[in-house]
């Protein structure tokens, strides 16, 4: 395993993910995202370019906050409308052989029997190629047509996610052996029922006997990515995953989030060196500075500040359009997403940043840093963030899509495979790239399941 850097594509099966407004850039196709075609080509565009994964986004109800009511975010397609990721999986899988697939889904509305259920099928379908970036739902309308009175606090949803992934891990993990299938033709035994087990859980959100329903799949637990910035999230964080997304925007934020995950990670007995750190950037490349900056200037006349303050105020659980643009943006605890207040408030503790520069500054990519330049300027950047840093790889945002995802391909990804910076994976004759799961992408060939140190393996 050469560990270079590891690339996701960062996107969502909708009109608009974290750049509000690019839609409307001539030739955008983002309106194609109901279309089985634009992401079979997607896939095949993030294999050719060396992605370890398409990274799914996803989010339950409408961002409805901003104005307390979800007009502007209907009208300005912010993340609206938009389709289940999981399902365009298998059709991207069918076009591409080692490219992976993390598929964001919330522990808060849905029971763990029925998702552990849907991922070893799809680790099966795909060939261990498939990742669960875990979340907790945020917005108030998800509770609301999911049947609930209201969102549940953070506290609660945390609970609940820490018992979920229990019950997942124990199915995924303890109920069936490896050698439990035998298809004994002559005894007429498919499986052995002694190799099969119930789970017999019974907690405080979840009642589960078991079995798992399913047979061992290659990876048997899918890669576990996840976000958590507030200090709950972060335990998470390091509790769970094993691809963790640092959204802080700025260097000291991801030294500070790395480290503190890191430490966490040592006192739930896991080897810190085992988790693997992405960060957001939004690369805007083109082949001579003038191009890259023009492209920039172009895509900066597009953003739309109403839809960008939606989408904010969705993240922060505060209705933004209340608040003077030139009013400073002061911290709170939220119970929607704590890393972008933190990334406003705490990230740097000497800059105070008004309502307005937020939404100028989140209105490409939200959070993330934008890189503008030739592809040498942008590989020395993510250099820099590799080897300086310390991140492991870049969830990759597009601003006009299919465009900088195959702009980043064409041009970035050339650069950094002649510097040798791509992380690959070398079959025994020192070729290129081999087949293998997802999680040997990331760990190297023979990783397929959960390292020992992992909490679902002690």
């Amino acid at each position: 395993m050469s560990e270079g850097i590891h690339l996701n594509l960062f996107t969502m099966n909708s009109v608009e993910h974290v750049s509000p407004g690019s839609w409307t850039v001539p030739g955008d196709q983002s309106h194609r995202y109901t279309d089985r075609e634009y992401w079979t080509e997607v896939a095949r565009t993030a294999e050719r370019g060396g992605f370890d994964a398409v990274f799914f986004a996803d989010v339950r109800g409408v961002y409805d906050v901003y104005g307390d009511d979800r007009e502007t975010a209907v009208h300005k397609a912010v993340q609206t409308p938009a389709n289940d990721p999981q399902l365009v999986v298998p059709a991207m899988a069918e076009v591409t052989d080692e490219l992976g697939f993390a598929i964001t889904r919330s522990t808060t509305y849905t029971h763990p029997y029925q998702l552990a259920r849907e991922f070893s099928t799809l680790d099966h379908l795909t060939d261990g190629r498939v990742a669960l970036n875990v979340v907790t739902s945020y917005l108030e309308s998800a509770a609301e047509n999911l049947g609930l009175a209201e969102r549940m606090d953070k506290q609660t949803r945390y609970d609940r996610a820490d018992e979920f992934l229990d019950v997942c891990y124990a199915l995924w993990e303890d109920s069936w052996e490896d050698d439990a299938v035998e298809i004994d033709r002559e005894a007429r035994r498919y499986t052995d029922p002694e190799k099969v087990h119930a789970i017999d859980h019974e907690g405080e959100h979840f009642s589960v006997p078991g079995p798992h329903g399913c047979e061992p799949s290659p990876q048997r637990t899918p890669v576990i990515y996840q976000a958590g910035s507030s200090d709950r999230g972060r335990e998470f964080a390091a509790a769970n995953a094993e691809a963790v997304f640092a959204s802080q925007p700025t260097e000291e934020g991801i030294r500070e989030y790395m480290s503190d995950v890191k430490s966490r990670a040592a006192d739930h007995g896991r080897d810190p060196g085992g988790l693997r750190f992405f960060i957001g950037v939004v690369p805007i490349v083109g082949e001579t500075e003038a191009i890259a900056e023009a492209k920039h200037d172009a895509y900066r006349d597009h953003v739309d500040v109403d839809a960008t303050l939606a989408l904010l105020s969705g993240f922060l659980d505060m209705d933004l359009s209340e608040l003077d643009p030139d009013q400073k943006v002061e911290h709170i605890e939220t119970d929607a997403i704590q890393g972008t207040m933190n990334a406003f408030t705490k990230s740097q503790p000497d800059r105070e940043w008004t309502v307005r520069e937020v939404a100028q500054f989140c209105g490409l990519g939200t959070t993330s840093p934008t890189i503008v330049g030739t592809p040498s300027e942008v590989a020395d950047e993510l250099a820099y963030w590799h080897e300086e840093v310390g991140v492991h790889g870049f969830n990759v945002k597009e601003v006009v899509r299919p465009d900088s995802l195959q702009d980043f391909v064409d041009l970035v990804v050339p650069e950094l495979r002649e510097r040798g910076l791509l992380s690959t994976t070398d079959d025994d004759d020192g070729g290129s790239r081999g087949s293998g799961t997802l999680r040997e992408r990331l760990h190297g060939p023979g990783n397929s399941h959960l390292r020992a140190d992992h909490p679902a393996k002690q």
